[in-house]
């Protein structure tokens, strides 16, 4: 039955007081704690003691402290650590570079993502017995690494790569390396990359470098690959031959001023240039060539 029309005005007045009572007071919530992650005591290259009780929050620092300093003071990395049969040595062997990161920078999500799949096979083919070798190192990058190192100089010392020389501008190369290089190969570890550090490569280390001459004298002597006068993509600013990969090309329809890197003020491009060459025979022949170059006349 609905309430007697008393009894719901009764309780629409003690609903008024009650509401009324609390408007106005804000209740307080109070703010627990964060727990505090527990402090990991493992000396370095000592197994972890995990007798303790398990903490009640989860936290990667302490999970993840001590464990990689004794895989690899274990040498567990190695492919010497697992023993096969040696009649059956070839087909119990798993061996993979690692695709070299360039010195130029730190490792992104891309980097993160290729470490997680390989690692991923050679801890597979590891857990089955086979002699595993996932060989690291770091790539010099070549033309980036050489503008990084060139800006370096000029910021700081205000010179440039010429007023060194070529030995000291690679001494100040190496010295980048050792920089860039050794962060990307700690940024390794800390993704538990079970590399074999023994083996840590750079592509600019002398056994590569004869490595790499041995193998283009091979393929040119087997006429794999050639060599001839062809066009190439010259930096004015670095002195130095491009790749294609290495240059950005831009269409120009129109008299354009560019910025030129080692020049204060903007080059003019997009114009075209015509010049005659008269002929010897009849000066009043002339062959007219039209061009947006106007330097490849000195070609000619």
């Amino acid at each position: 039955r609905p309430p007697h029309p008393r009894r719901r005005a009764a309780n629409a007045v003690a609903l008024v007081v009650v509401v009324g009572h609390t408007m106005g007071k804000k209740k307080t919530k109070q703010k627990k704690e964060a727990p505090k992650a527990p402090v990991d005591n493992t000396p370095v290259g000592q197994k972890k003691d995990v007798s303790g009780d398990m903490p009640a929050a989860y936290f990667p620092s302490y999970v993840e402290s001590a464990w990689y300093e004794w895989w690899e003071a274990k040498g567990m990395f190695k492919p010497e650590a697992v023993k096969t049969d040696e009649e059956k040595d070839f087909e119990q062997k798993f061996v993979m570079v690692i695709p070299p990161p360039n010195v130029t920078g730190t490792l992104h999500l891309g980097h993160t993502l290729m470490c997680a799949i390989e690692d991923t096979l050679t801890r597979w083919h590891r857990m089955c017995g086979k002699k595993t070798l996932w060989l690291p190192g770091t790539d010099h990058a070549g033309i980036a690494t050489q503008s990084v190192v060139e800006k370096k100089l000029m910021r700081e010392q205000k010179l440039k790569r010429q007023d060194l020389g070529r030995e000291k501008f690679l001494e100040e190369v190496w010295k980048w390396k050792n920089q860039s290089g050794s962060h990307i190969c700690r940024q390794l570890r800390r993704l538990g990359s079970s590399c074999d550090w023994t083996r840590e490569a750079f592509t600019m280390d002398a056994k590569l470098n004869k490595a790499v001459k041995e193998a283009f004298c091979r393929m040119y002597e087997k006429g794999l690959i050639y060599r001839k006068a062809r066009l190439v993509n010259w930096s004015c600013h670095l002195q130095t031959a491009l790749s294609d990969v290495e240059v950005d090309k831009e269409d120009i329809n129109k008299p354009t001023m560019c910025k030129i890197p080692g020049y204060a003020e903007p080059v003019e491009f997009g114009v075209i240039h015509k010049f005659k060459y008269r002929m010897k025979e009849d000066p009043s022949v002339a062959i007219i060539v039209a061009t947006t170059r106007i330097e490849t006349m000195l070609g000619d």
